[in-house]
């Protein structure tokens, strides 16, 4: 009986051993799940850590700055690995996983400028918002359109096409019918680059259809002008004469009661606008005597198109000339005028600032100051 009660009792031993308990199985595999999860936050940890500091570590650029060019139709993952290339990014895929996931992926055209110490998620943010490099390019008020063409033609990061090689070729793809001159708008312009000179001179041209358009709404009455067109015209001739703000108006008013009264105009700015590349600096009496469609001491009334680039302030004085009774001025030689009544006066005038001339005499106004 002993010896068989031995037996079960070992038999029974042998039996657990073979088969655990239900509690000890699912000890064991909460310690295993418990083991995973410590393991994959540990990892997703390290990977999150990884994933930020890929992100945020600057950029390989100097310390002046990268520019890059972005051309149209291209995408982010071509200029990521282009970077990636240069050694500029060091983890494109993780970039490009980035920009997915934020909803970044629409890039600009145009050239950037990546400052030192950006990292790659500013780089993305950069080119989905467009901040590309801007550049500025004034046009100068006075100037001739043969002038701004050439500037613009021939500015830094403005590409230049066959549409606008010549002034005959850039009017007839603006638009316009004959001399171009006087129809775009002297200001500051910002471009990006790749932008055509066509592309600046296009918006020049609509501005200052805008700019005359809104001055000639708001017009003085009885004006000598037929269209907005006359006034354009008597505003570069008030821009060529003077650029000093006060007077601008008192020298439309001249020439206003001049074409009213059937008076020639006979101002030297037109004569050497008609003698074109013949002018040599130094108008002479027999300038004035040659007959050109320009030469307002021969013709009468206006010449037939402007003779240069009015800004809008001369614009507005020759749809507002100032009231009074001179026909007459001349130059004082500090850049600023003498306004005379009678013909008798003028002369006067003549004599003691033209033909006893200061030894300072300039005809800029560049540095007058009003009194």
């Amino acid at each position: 009986m002993v010896a068989k009660k031995k037996r079960s009792k070992n038999a029974s031993t042998k039996s657990s051993k073979r088969q655990p308990s239900g509690i000890g199985l699912l000890s064991k595999a909460l310690r295993v799940f418990l083991v995973l999860v410590v393991v994959g936050v540990f990892a997703g940890g390290a990977a999150f850590w990884f994933t930020q500091n890929a992100l945020v570590e600057p950029l390989d650029v100097p310390l002046d700055g990268l520019r890059i060019d972005v051309e149209s139709g291209s995408n982010l993952s071509r200029v990521v690995h282009e970077l990636a290339s240069q050694d500029v990014v060091r983890y494109p895929r993780l970039v490009l996983a980035y920009a997915r996931v934020k909803k970044l992926g629409h890039i600009h055209p145009g050239e950037y400028l990546i400052p030192a110490g950006s990292n790659a998620m500013d780089l993305v943010a950069r080119m989905n918002r467009g901040d590309v490099t801007r550049y500025r390019l004034t046009i100068v008020e006075g100037w001739t359109f043969a002038q701004a063409l050439d500037l613009v033609r021939g500015s830094n990061k403005i590409k230049p096409t066959e549409s606008a090689a010549t002034v005959a070729a850039a009017a007839q793809a603006l638009g316009i019918e004959g001399n171009p001159e006087g129809l775009i708008f002297p200001d500051t312009y910002i471009y990006r680059s790749g932008t055509t000179d066509l592309d600046l001179l296009r918006q020049a041209h609509q501005r200052m259809n805008r700019v005359l358009a809104e001055e000639w709404e708001k017009r003085a009455s009885d004006l000598p002008y037929d269209r907005a067109y006359d006034a354009l015209i008597m505003a570069s001739i008030v821009e060529k004469e003077t650029g000093v703000p006060w007077e601008r108006d008192e020298i439309a008013g001249v020439f206003v009661r001049r074409l009213n009264k059937g008076m020639r105009l006979q101002t030297d700015p037109t004569v050497i606008y008609g003698m074109g590349e013949n002018y040599a600096g130094n108008l002479r009496r027999a300038d004035l005597r040659e007959a050109t469609p320009y030469n307002t001491y021969v013709i009468k009334g206006m010449p037939p198109t402007p003779i240069a680039l009015p800004g809008r302030e001369a614009i507005h004085a020759a749809l507002h000339p100032k009231e009074g009774q001179s026909l007459y001025f001349v130059a004082k030689g500090d850049g600023s005028h003498k306004f005379s009544e009678t013909l008798t006066e003028h002369n006067r005038a003549v004599r003691q600032y033209q033909l006893k001339r200061r030894s300072d005499y300039r005809s800029s106004p560049a540095d007058v100051k009003q009194n």
